[in-house]
Formats: structure tokens, sequence, C-alpha cells
């Protein structure tokens, strides 16, 4: 598990590499966000829809200075929308210092943060984002390992022990998963994973996110091998089916 610990927090200007920036976000986190997506990511899911930003060498390095001084022109928007500033990916994790120390400054300047996150990564270097963050918004893509496995590539477990350890915490967390048909809608597949969130103490609610090809275009530009060509996204019904059976156990669910 490969994870970038150059610039500490320690440094006099800390400097990480970005993808992109949005600046008036309204679904990762509440209110009107400002997003700022990291470059680089171990994960290499199936149905990504930023694969270009799986290279942190290949996004735009920036200081904390930088963004900060960028995201202060929104600040009013964000506070009187009850939003505030998500970091996604990506993969935020990846470079811990630098979303810790976005996320401190943030905090300097009294805005709500979230993190976006896969949950992969070692927990002891996500400690001090964790720590520095008002809400997870956390991406379980499957509950069998299997299948975890077959659309990312990478371990389940990691996500789980980030899962357990924000349950123990009691730090507010949004699980976000993803219906793909054929690949994650499996009902054993979803019912497990409800079962395991019914067991944490901080979720706030989980969101159901219908599969799309909106970056389908981005694998093709860059010579990856797409292989949802087939898939579609997955109907109301489909949708609907699947959010009963978090319901079913008590959790609330969009």
């Amino acid at each position: 598990m490969q994870v970038s610990t150059a610039h500490a927090p320690h440094s006099a200007t800390v400097q990480g590499y970005i993808h992109s920036i949005e600046t008036c976000g309204t679904v990762d986190g509440p209110g009107i966000r400002f997003v700022v997506f990291t470059a680089g990511c171990p994960l290499r899911c199936l149905y990504c829809s930023n694969p270009d930003c799986r290279y942190m060498e290949n996004g735009r390095k920036v200081s904390v200075d930088e963004l900060i001084e960028e995201i202060q022109k929104y600040s009013t928007y964000m506070k009187a929308s009850g939003g505030g500033v998500t970091v996604s990916g990506g993969e935020p994790l990846y470079q811990p210092h630098f979303v810790a120390e976005i996320f401190r400054r943030c905090h300097g300047l009294g805005m709500h943060t979230a993190l976006d996150t896969s949950g992969y990564c070692d927990l002891q270097l996500a400690l001090p984002v964790i720590d520095q963050v008002d809400l997870v918004l956390l991406d379980i893509k499957s509950f069998d390992p299997e299948i975890y496995q077959h659309v990312t590539g990478v371990s389940l477990e990691p996500t789980l022990a980030m899962a357990r350890y924000l349950s123990d915490i009691r730090k507010p967390t949004w699980i976000r998963f993803v219906l793909v048909p054929g690949l994650t809608d499996a009902p054993h597949n979803i019912a497990e994973l409800a079962d395991f969130v019914a067991t944490l103490s901080n979720v706030e609610k989980v969101e159901v996110l219908p599969f799309h090809k909106l970056g389908e275009y981005k694998w093709e530009e860059l010579g990856y091998e797409y292989q949802l060509n087939d898939t579609q996204p997955p109907t109301s019904k489909q949708i609907q089916a699947a959010q009963a059976i978090f319901r079913k156990r008590g959790i609330k669910v969009v």
C-alpha cells in the first residue's frame, strides 16, 4: 500500500498534487462545497470516472497557501449554505500530510471540512487527516471481498478497518455505494454491506449511487481498456430495491 509521505506538516509551505477544483459543488457533502480533487490513487476501479487521476505526477503541483487563497473567495457562499471544503480524488489519503494541512487551515477559517475517500490506506497515516475533518464520505465499493478485489484491484480490509475506527471515535460519516448492474448488485453483497453498516454508530446516511458512463471517453483517450462498455446504468427499480435493503435495517438511505 504505497502512500506519498513527502511534504510533512512542519514544512514552511506544504505542497501537493491536484487534478482539478470545483468551486460550487453540491453533491460532496452538505451545502455548497469547494471541492479539491487530488491526483494519485492506488485503486483501479472498473467504473472510475476520473482515470486521469491515477498518477500523482500527472497532477498540478500547488501549495496549501494557493488553495486557501482561492477557497477564501467562496467562503461567503459556503458559510451561508452550511457548506464548506471537500477533498476528493483520486484518493486524498495518498497525500495525507497535504490534505491534513488543507483541513487544518480551513478549520482556522471556521470552515466545515469533508473527506471523500475509499479508506484504502495505512490507518496510522490517515489519523492526522481524520483528526482535522468534520465529515467522512466513505466509499465502500463492495462488501464481498472477491467482488471488491475485482472492482478495485485492491483488498477490502483497509476500508473496513477505517470504517470501524470512524465508528469507534464517532466521526460523522456518510457511506457511499455505487450500484453497478452485474457487478456490485448481487443481493448478498448489498445485504452484507447493510448488515455491516448497521453495526456502526456514526453513519448519518447511506448514498446508493447509480453507475454511470460519463468518464468512459477518458479511458479511451488514455488508451485504457474499459471493461464496462456493455453495462447500463441501473433502473429506478433496481436502485429502489437496493435502498430497501438498507432501510429494512433501520438505516437512512438516499
